[in-house]
């Protein structure tokens, strides 16, 4: 039977869902390092497993498919019947198992730091027992080897604060089932079936889920990329966050230059890029690389502003800034951002108030000849 996790959201309303799966042992908090990043995209859904964190425990062992249950109940409480997912070790199979059993709630997935089997199963069954018996602020030590390289956790104690708190913070039965699950799971057989794009992370000092595991698991989903992050352990998302994030980002948005190159060509017009394209020097590659990834492929393809009120707004501050040599090229990308030529009057005239009348006379002048040299810009 499902248990109601504890869950929060994230994001702006409306923004593509994404969930985030935790490891064995921790609560939602171990994603913070993301939070930045992936909200600035999406809607996040954070929640805790059973008997983890806020959330209640289950009664007695649990199996994967419980634990998976648990996920896909969440999301019928959340009213959405897709989601990408993104589970870090426990976390990772307990995604790996909603995109093998039930495929259609899954759009893209990423697995990190996981396997589809951690044998002996003995020694689960035995961690298990122990909790039950001594509750789990023993486990502390081995778990901190295991999850950061030493350099690490001798740099930052805060991460080490909040590590005893997580594992502290665990039921002792319910971390016990989720011991029994992973003990008793082999999904190996069911990753064939996986049809979701996947994207497998691996930290390359990870000695719980190792990079050859990545690998196998790669090659065991068809279609599949892998990317090993250098320099950190098993909970990777922590101690290498920024390549973390960027692995994240471009498996669900594609790489900053391509999502910048993409919106370039949708708002400008191919034919301004391409010009663009051949006038590039070796003076001038870094910096046309720079406004492609980091404008358009960071700043206008953030969720929280559509197009129409991105451009509208770009006109504003070109009239404002006297910026008036590249007005014309934003008055053609306005028309093609669904901008009439009504709204484009409308926001010159905003801008005489508030940037002034010369400045927007001026805006005027440029646009108006704009919009007659290209009458069927316009959608």
């Amino acid at each position: 039977m499902a248990v109601d996790v504890a869950y929060r959201v994230d994001g702006p309303q409306g923004a593509p869902l994404l969930v985030l799966a935790n490891s064995l042992g921790t609560t939602w908090d171990m994603w913070e390092p993301q939070m930045t990043v992936l909200t600035a995209r999406f809607r996040v859904v954070r929640y805790d497993h059973r008997g983890h964190g806020r959330s209640p425990g289950g009664a007695g062992p649990s199996t994967m498919a419980d634990l998976a249950g648990d996920l896909v109940a969440l999301l019928d409480r959340l009213g959405e019947e897709r989601a990408s997912i993104c589970g870090l070790s426990l976390g990772g199979m307990v995604a790996m198992w909603v995109a093998a059993h039930a495929p259609s709630r899954v759009d893209r997935l990423i697995v990190c730091c996981t396997s589809p089997a951690l044998p002996p199963a003995d020694a689960w069954y035995e961690r298990a027992a122990s909790v039950r018996a001594s509750g789990t602020s023993f486990l502390l030590d081995g778990l901190l080897g295991r999850w950061f390289t030493a350099p690490f956790v001798a740099q930052r104690p805060d991460v080490v604060d909040l590590v005893t708190r997580m594992v502290g913070a665990a039921d002792p039965d319910g971390y016990a089932g989720c011991c029994e699950a992973i003990g008793a799971m082999d999904q190996t057989a069911d990753l064939a079936s996986i049809d979701a794009p996947t994207l497998v992370v691996a930290g390359a000092l990870d000695p719980v889920a190792p990079p050859a595991t990545a690998l196998a698991i790669h090659e065991a989903i068809a279609g599949s990329s892998v990317v090993v992050l250098p320099d950190c352990a098993h909970l990777a998302n922590i101690e290498q966050p920024d390549r973390f994030n960027e692995a994240v980002l471009s498996h669900l948005v594609g790489p900053a230059s391509e999502r910048g190159e993409r919106t370039r060509r949708q708002v400008l017009g191919d034919a301004h890029v391409d010009r663009a394209a051949a006038a590039r020097t070796p003076l001038t590659a870094s910096f046309q690389d720079l406004i492609t990834r980091y404008a358009w492929g960071e700043i206008w393809t953030r969720p929280g502003l559509d197009r129409r009120t991105r451009s509208c707004i770009t006109l504003g501050m070109l009239a404002a800034l006297g910026r008036f040599d590249e007005l014309p090229l934003h008055v053609r990308g306005a028309r093609r951002n669904g901008v009439s030529d009504e709204e484009i009057g409308e926001v010159l005239l905003h801008a005489a108030i508030y940037c002034g009348v010369p400045a927007a006379n001026a805006a005027f002048a440029v646009a108006q000849r704009t919009l007659a040299e290209n009458p069927g810009d316009q959608t």
